[in-house]
């Protein structure tokens, strides 16, 4: 079993995109390895990060579970994000997407059990 976690998201222009994650995240970055690359914790050693690479960039999907769905997607409008499109499936799953600059989904989704 892997003891950490980090997903990428390619971007392709850093210096945009950063204040867009710093508002859907609602915090800084945790570290900043380089010039083109900022990491969040977006849970204990799992983590997700920006990196500028333009070739790779709007192709990324991310998604992540959390116990309380409805009162992130409430805090991520108060810091003036929308998702761009909110699903529920059989069971009752929902998965809220959001999409960056560049095109990237980056989803919270929650639910039952």
């Amino acid at each position: 079993m892997a003891r950490e976690l980090f997903a990428g998201v390619p971007v392709t222009d850093y210096a945009s995109a950063l204040p867009w994650y710093e508002r859907f995240f609602g915090k800084e970055p945790a570290f900043l390895p380089n010039d083109i690359e900022a990491v969040w914790e977006v849970a204990e050693q799992r983590y997700v990060y920006i990196v500028e690479d333009r070739d790779r960039a709007g192709n990324a999907l991310v998604l992540s579970f959390v116990d309380d769905l409805d009162e992130r997607v409430a805090q991520i409008a108060g810091r003036g994000i929308e998702p761009a499109k909110r699903e529920t499936y059989e069971g009752g799953v929902t998965k809220v997407s959001y999409r960056d600059a560049d095109g990237n989904e980056i989803s919270l989704g929650g639910g039952p059990g």
